[in-house]
C-alpha cells in the first residue's frame, strides 16, 4: 500500500509513515543584522493538519514562511520538507519540491493584465507544458467552481472585491494539486462576512484535500476557526503551541494579553 502522500521525484527516501511531518523547523535561528527574527523555533505539521501560527506584527511569522519555502535560510537550525533538509538542496531540487507547494500571498499577489482565468492557469502552463489547452481549461473550470467563482473567467482581478481576489489567489495556489499549503494572512483587508466566507473555504478544501498548512495570520478568530493547532510567538520564540484552549487555560501573562487583546 502506498502512503498518503507521494514522495517528490528529489529522493528516493519514503517516510515510513504518513503521519509523520511534511514540514519540519528545528530550532531555527533567523536575523537581519542585529535584529533577532526567529529564535530557536521549533513546529511541525504532518499530513491534513493546519497550524496557525500567530503573533504581534513583526515577531517572525512571514519570514518563517520564506524559510519553509526556500526564500531564505535560517543562520542555524533546518527546515526540512518530506524528511529532506532543503537547506543543502540544489536549486532544482528545491523548485521540485516548490511544485508540490502552494502558496497564498498576503496582498493576493494577482497579475493585473490577466484575467482572473489566466492567473488560475498560469502555473498550468508553465509548470504542466504536457496539459492540453482543453485540459487546462477543464482544470481553471473545476478550481474556479471549487472556490465560487464560476462564472468570473474572463473578470480582471480590479474589477473584484478583496475577498474574491483571495478566492482567485487561492485557486491559483492549489493549481498544482499541492500537498503543502502556505497561508500568509489569508483574511487581512477583508470585512467580517468576508473573512467568514475564506475560513469556510479554506477549511472545505482541507477536508477534502488533506493537506499539511501553515497559516499565518494575525486574526485569532480565524486561526480558531481554521486550525488544528496554534503557535503564538513572541520576541522570535514560541511561547506555547497547542489547542485554543490549551490557549485560554495558559497562565503566561503575554498569552493572557495577547487573547485579551485580539
Amino acid at each position: 500500500m502506498s502512503t498518503a502522500y507521494e514522495i517528490p521525484d528529489f529522493t528516493k527516501e519514503h517516510l515510513p509513515d504518513a503521519r509523520l511531518p511534511l514540514i519540519e523547523v528545528d530550532n531555527v535561528h533567523k536575523k537581519f543584522d542585529d535584529h533577532v527574527v526567529l529564535d530557536g523555533v521549533s513546529l511541525s505539521v504532518s499530513h491534513g493538519e493546519t497550524l496557525a501560527v500567530l503573533g504581534r506584527s513583526g515577531t517572525g511569522k512571514s519570514v518563517l514562511l520564506r524559510l519553509i519555502i526556500g526564500l531564505a535560510t535560517p543562520q542555524a537550525g533546518t527546515v526540512s520538507l518530506y524528511g529532506k533538509n532543503i537547506n543543502g538542496l540544489s536549486l532544482d531540487q528545491l523548485n521540485q519540491i516548490r511544485m508540490k507547494m502552494g502558496f497564498l500571498f498576503q496582498q493576493s499577489a494577482l497579475y493585473d493584465s490577466m484575467t482572473v482565468a489566466e492567473n488560475v492557469a498560469f502555473p498550468l502552463a508553465h509548470h504542466r507544458r504536457g496539459m492540453s489547452k482543453s485540459e487546462r481549461d477543464e482544470r481553471v473550470d473545476h478550481l474556479l467552481t471549487e472556490v465560487g467563482l464560476v462564472s468570473n473567467h474572463t473578470t480582471m482581478p480590479s474589477d473584484i472585491s478583496g475577498g474574491m481576489q483571495k478566492r482567485v489567489a487561492l485557486a491559483r495556489a492549489l493549481a498544482l494539486e499541492p500537498e503543502i499549503l502556505l497561508l500568509d494572512e489569508p483574511t487581512a483587508g477583508l470585512d467580517p462576512i468576508s473573512s467568514d466566507e475564506i475560513d469556510e473555504l479554506i477549511l472545505k478544501l482541507q477536508r477534502e484535500r488533506q493537506m499539511a498548512s501553515i497559516v499565518v495570520t494575525h486574526d485569532l478568530h480565524s486561526a480558531k476557526t481554521i486550525a488544528s493547532r496554534l503557535a503564538l510567538l513572541d520576541k522570535g520564540k514560541v511561547v506555547i503551541e497547542g489547542s485554543f484552549e490549551h490557549l485560554q487555560q495558559s497562565d503566561i501573562l503575554f498569552v493572557k494579553e495577547f487573547l485579551k487583546q485580539s
